[in-house]
């Protein structure tokens, strides 16, 4: 049960800082882009009502959310020291600013309920909405890294929740266009409305992008301040890739805001309803991603505080140096018996076994996408189409090698038992997730491409590609060797981007017009082909 407890804890806090942005982006969307007390804006009760039920859904969320975050502490803490954590619990500053923030976001919860509801055009209650959310706001500054430092407290915590407020801002107006989006597909709303509340949240969404740089810049600084803080550690590893995807996120921002200019240039729509809609979904999983990223960061101990635990620039490019994978592996009785060492939490012997185990799992499973992804390739062209279309039967084999090779120690070649080693073992726990996962996309990626009528099934692919994508970023191998496990990261971090890329290229094939649905749609498959890249050529650090 620890490993679940633990598994959860990191997951949780992206769905946390994603509910967080539904209610507090929102109602900056409400402030500064609907502006509902606005007597010449051609608004109508649908629209108005769905902008604040998405905010109250939001509210709801967190509070359970919050409750739940506190409720998994207490377990965790439970398990770890094999008592109750109470009394002594009740005076710590997660679980006062904890209960503060759920106490806050039940009030801002009932207000919406019982006040905005029935005054959705009222200017006073919005404002009234928006003071209750300040102390819930306030209450996240004790439960960041700043709250912990000894120097610049105040500041720290200031700046990194204005980085919040920022990024719930994006989040949360991303989150109500697609709303806007769903009410314009319904004829719901003015036709003028889409074009002018696009507009709109540019403005808006260009001052959070400005705030984020602002605010992040300066904590970047202080929690890292060397070059090798930031590509060599666990810390400065999660940062750069929040600045990729970021950077990814802005791609597809800057497309829409030149899809809103032309617009207002030659007032034709059709960029606005037949591509840029499908972007912001894209953009959407990228920010999403970026969340659960930011949750893991805020896991890991910053680099300026771990300098004789991180790794040199050579030793991060030598985890992706090309080699020949490894072809041959060692028997099973040989890795067992290497385990006790492996495993020991003073004075870990490495195991040779162990670690060309784990070697010809990877190069193995990296041969299985990269012939997969050439396949894929092929299939764009109408020459192989006809067989090469099958390529993603390739994942159900690879399911089925990861079942078996995955946790050698456990079921069904080790000893520890399926169960017992599922739900006490949060690594474990992780691969057997990804493990179902890849068997299930095969089967349903297939199905998808062969049946004449296939329904929903295409859309799984990119929604599970992205779900496999957030894991790898909260990826975690628990152990007492920062460096080791940093470099073990390092991998996964990388794979994670290119998962979230192959989720946005397949997503924006199924929704655009060609050209660009084959451009999106080769660009996935080739994001697949550097994950098998990757993993090609992956050996484990030495401990």
């Amino acid at each position: 049960m620890e490993g679940i407890a633990n598994y959860l804890d990191s997951l949780i806090g992206g769905v946390d800082l994603t509910f967080y942005s539904i209610a507090i982006g929102g109602l900056l969307w409400g402030l500064f882009v609907l502006r509902p007390w606005d007597e010449n804006a051609n608004y109508n009760s649908a629209l108005l009502q769905k902008t604040v039920n998405l905010i109250h859904f939001g509210s709801k969320a967190l509070v359970i959310t919050q409750l739940s975050k506190i409720g998994l502490k207490i377990w965790l803490m439970a398990v770890t020291l094999g008592k109750s954590p109470f009394p002594a619990f009740f005076h710590t500053v997660q679980f006062n600013a904890g209960l503060a923030r759920a106490t806050f976001a039940f009030a801002l919860y009932l207000f919406i309920k019982q006040a905005l509801k029935a005054n959705l055009r009222s200017k006073t209650h919005w404002l009234v909405a928006t003071a209750i959310v300040i102390p819930l706001v306030m209450a996240a500054a004790w439960l960041v890294h700043g709250a912990s430092r000894l120097e610049d407290r105040g500041l720290l915590m200031t700046l990194t929740v204005s980085h919040q407020i920022a990024a719930a801002a994006w989040v949360g107006g991303i989150f109500q266009i697609l709303a806007l989006w769903g009410l314009k597909k319904q004829n719901a709303i003015a036709e003028e409305l889409w074009p002018l509340l696009l507009k709109r949240f540019s403005t808006v969404g260009f001052v959070a992008v400005a705030l984020l740089l602002v605010t992040g810049t300066p904590l970047a600084w202080y929690y890292i301040r060397t070059f090798q803080g930031f590509i060599g550690a666990g810390y400065g590893n999660l940062l750069m890739v929040k600045i990729m995807m970021m950077g990814l996120a802005l791609g597809f921002a800057w497309i829409n805001r030149q899809a809103v200019e032309e617009y207002f240039a030659c007032r034709s729509l059709y960029a606005l309803t037949v591509r840029v809609p499908y972007y912001i979904e894209a953009e959407t999983l990228i920010l999403l991603t970026i969340l659960f990223t930011a949750a893991s960061l805020a896991s890991q101990p910053p680099s300026v505080d771990i300098p004789h635990l991180t790794a040199t620039w050579e030793e991060v490019l030598n985890m992706f140096h090309p080699r020949v994978p490894r072809w041959e592996s060692p028997t099973h009785e040989a890795l067992i018996a290497g385990e006790a060492g492996r495993t020991a939490i003073v004075g870990q012997i490495p195991s040779e076994a162990a670690t060309a185990w784990s070697d010809y799992n990877h190069n193995i499973s990296g041969i299985f996408l990269t012939v997969m992804s050439f396949f894929a390739m092929l299939s764009y062209s109408e020459r192989f189409h006809r067989w090469t279309r099958y390529w993603p039967i390739g994942f159900m084999g690879l399911g089925i090698f990861l079942f078996f090779r995955s946790d050698a120690e456990s079921w069904p070649l080790g000893p520890i038992g399926f169960w017992d080693s599922t739900f006490n073992n949060g690594e474990i726990l992780q691969h057997r997730i990804a493990t179902f996962l890849v068997f299930m996309l095969g089967l349903y990626e297939t199905r998808a491409r062969v049946k004449a009528d296939p329904g929903i099934l295409p859309y799984l692919f990119p929604l599970m590609s992205a779900f496999g994508g957030m894991m790898l970023l909260a990826h975690s191998h628990v152990g007492f060797e920062a460096k080791t496990a940093f470099l073990i990261q390092v991998g996964h971090t990388l794979m994670g981007v290119f998962a979230l890329i192959l989720a946005c290229g397949r997503w924006l094939e199924l929704k655009l017009d060609a050209p660009g649905k084959n451009i999106a749609g080769f660009i996935s498959v080739f994001a697949l082909f550097q994950i098998g890249v990757i993993l090609m050529f992956y050996r484990e650090p030495l401990y």
